[in-house]
């Protein structure tokens, strides 16, 4: 049964974002690849599904001008565009500790878990994040749903606590949006969403590694080179810049 009035359905979209933006949190807090993350991340895409569903007729696959495959290669297309974005981003980032935590906060759940299976809730959560954002959220947006939407998804993933997570809800919310208004539906958005999603787990975790082993590196180099100083009597030089990067 859905809920038609606006009133009622306000109030169960309302409900399902605080407790959204909850669950986010603790998914984000709880063991990688353990029950209680796949049971919160389960939660999650559940939350925002029903939310969806009960309070909207959320459309998915409106009247296309183009045939549906370009309309799914051109929302592909997007995700990847959107995620090379995020990578040349990422491989400058990686240098800032700071920005570095916080991006391998998230990495660590692939890294750790099992690859397959976070791939697969990533994707779930992010067509359920679809239904309600860009769905059931857009249509009781008003005149703006791309602002409108965007700036309730960034406050939802700040929630997590994580900068680099708030920024990217900003970056995407817009994005994704875009692509709802273009298309008419939730289908495109959702495309794309997963696209990203996927490419983001899967190509991201192996740029931060190399990151990792080269700090390493350069930690070590600047150890033996203070040893040997000490050894010699000199007094320790400055490590060059290739070696702190």
């Amino acid at each position: 049964m859905r809920i038609g009035a606006k009133g009622p359905a306000r109030c169960v979209l309302a409900a399902a974002g605080i407790g959204g933006a909850t669950l986010l949190r603790l998914s984000l807090s709880a063991k990688a690849d353990s029950r209680r993350f796949y049971a919160l991340t389960a939660g999650l895409a559940g939350t925002w599904t029903a939310s969806a569903l009960l309070t909207t007729a959320v459309p998915v696959w409106p009247a296309f001008r183009k045939s549906p495959c370009v309309e799914v290669a051109r929302s592909a297309a997007t995700g990847a565009a959107t995620f090379s974005l995020f990578y040349a981003v990422a491989a400058i980032a990686r240098h800032h500790p700071v920005l570095h935590r916080s991006i391998a906060s998230v990495l660590h759940y692939v890294e750790e878990g099992t690859t397959p299976a976070v791939l697969l809730t990533a994707s779930v959560n992010a067509v359920a994040e679809e239904l309600y954002f860009r769905g059931a959220l857009w249509e009781s947006a008003g005149e703006y749903p791309v602002a409108s939407t965007a700036f309730t998804y960034t406050a939802v993933t700040a929630a997590a606590a994580n900068p680099v997570l708030a920024v990217g809800g900003a970056i995407t919310g817009v994005i994704f949006g875009r692509e709802r208004a273009r298309s008419g539906g939730v289908a495109a958005p959702a495309i794309a969403h997963v696209t990203w999603s996927a490419l983001m787990l899967t190509c991201l975790p192996p740029l931060f590694r190399t990151s990792a082993h080269s700090q390493c590196g350069g930690r070590s180099r600047m150890r033996r080179s203070a040893s040997a100083s000490s050894r010699s009597g000199d007094s320790p030089q400055p490590a060059s810049v290739s070696s702190r990067l």
